[in-house]
């Protein structure tokens, strides 16, 4: 069985899309042949695509924007819908992270991407909604089960163990294992640091602009 585990984040450094697929690489261990794709720009190359033809289950993961999907990435699933590829038993399985607590705000997304399934042939087979996202690549690297993201190990064992099945299954919504006040805390901390890295002010997060 051959694995393709897909970046749709257009991050180059820190993507908390990556270390989720790192992550399930963890629990797959040498079970399947496993390839790493990286969509950071909104074109799919021949080559990609041949190497996707050639496996059996897709791995996305990306990060939420606007309630949907990342534009580049959204361009990139309508050059592999006009691509024909003929393979069409491929499972699509999904992972949606975003900045809110709640994990459920990555349910149309993964909505988004089922529909995108039904419209090109390939199986719908489930994903995972992860609330926290911006947070998890900052966070000490713990054992899996330990930690704040022991929810979400949790659901990414399941979802590796489903993936290796083959088994086609209803979408999962998780958050970090944290206080919802914690966690806005540490986002304005955040917020903070990073304005005034880059020349403004704290007060400037407030503005109003008309």
């Amino acid at each position: 069985m051959r694995i393709a585990l897909i970046n749709g984040s257009p991050k180059i450094n820190n993507s908390t899309s990556g270390t989720l697929l790192e992550d399930m690489k963890r629990y797959m261990n040498d079970k399947a042949e496993i390839i790493d794709i990286v969509f950071r720009s909104s074109a799919v190359s021949e080559e990609v695509i041949s190497e996707l033809e050639k496996s059996d289950i897709w791995v996305f993961s990306y990060p939420l924007y606007v309630d949907g999907i990342p534009g580049h990435l959204l361009s990139c699933l309508v050059q592999l819908e006009e691509a024909h590829i003929r393979k069409s038993q491929i499972q699509v399985y999904g992972i949606v992270n975003c900045g809110f607590y709640e994990g459920i705000q990555n349910e149309y997304s993964l909505k988004i991407l089922q529909n995108w399934c039904l419209k090109t042939g390939f199986i719908w087979s489930g994903g995972i909604g992860v609330g926290g996202g911006g947070g998890l690549a900052m966070m000490p690297v713990l054992e899996p089960g330990y930690g704040p993201k022991a929810p979400i190990d949790k659901a990414l064992a399941e979802l590796s163990d489903a993936v290796l099945k083959k088994q086609v299954r209803e979408n999962v919504y998780v958050n970090v294992a944290l206080p919802r006040f914690l966690y806005k805390m540490g986002a304005e901390i955040g917020w903070r640091r990073m304005i005034k890295a880059n020349g403004g002010k704290a007060r400037d997060l407030k503005k109003r602009w008309d």
